[in-house]
């Protein structure tokens, strides 16, 4: 049975499918048939088959997600060894999710690997980078447990902005995860080399 979650500033609603795909979970086709048929949502499938449907940010959230973004295309460009991506990209993760981190970055040379289908749907592959803000519709526990999803399927920096309690918590591989107080910036070097986020903007 695949199970639908909707989730805004106002509900959180779990939906059965069961009778749109019966007593399975959705192919990847179908998953990807039913994204693009929703465009105006952002849309996330977890290990265990559930798909989760995130209303539009408001747009608070989304100004500060633009900022984050901005800054990283900008270095990137700079830098010229990976590819940045907006949280519009989904990426199939090895553990079978799908998800959209609110800002990604990927090796150009692992990126160049994915054949041009691959690129055109949810790319299977992990970002090398990943960031998710927090927002007044979420959990902090919840999104601990995606940050630590995207470190055991091999991201090798995340970072978790709480505005809320004006904290960044620093995922990496192979480490405990570091929390950041009211940080002026957050050092992402030596994954992305002298990459710093400047937070006045974001917070």
């Amino acid at each position: 049975m695949t199970n639908l979650l909707v989730k805004s500033e106002q509900l959180s609603l779990p939906i059965d499918l069961s009778s749109l795909t019966p007593m399975s979970k959705m192919s990847d086709r179908q998953f990807y048939e039913f994204c693009r048929t929703n465009p105006e949502l952002r849309i996330e499938r977890n290990a265990n088959g559930e798909i989760i449907v995130m209303l539009p940010a408001s747009a608070d959230t989304g100004n500060r997600n633009s900022r984050i973004s901005g800054q990283l295309f900008v270095w990137s460009e700079a830098d010229g060894t990976g590819e940045s991506f907006d949280s519009s990209s989904g990426f199939t993760l090895p553990n079978g999710a799908t998800r959209s981190p609110d800002v990604a970055w990927i090796l150009v040379d692992r990126w160049n690997a994915l054949s041009s289908e691959q690129r055109a749907s949810f790319a299977p592959i992990v970002p090398d980078f990943v960031v998710e803000l927090r927002s007044s519709s979420d959990t902090l526990t919840s999104l601990q447990e995606k940050m630590e999803e995207y470190i055991a399927n091999g991201v090798r920096l995340g970072l978790l902005i709480d505005r809320k309690n004006r904290q960044v918590h620093v995922y990496r591989l192979d480490r405990e995860p570091e929390i950041l107080d009211d940080p002026e910036a957050v050092n992402c070097d030596p994954e992305l080399p002298r990459f710093a986020l400047k937070m006045a903007k974001i917070w």
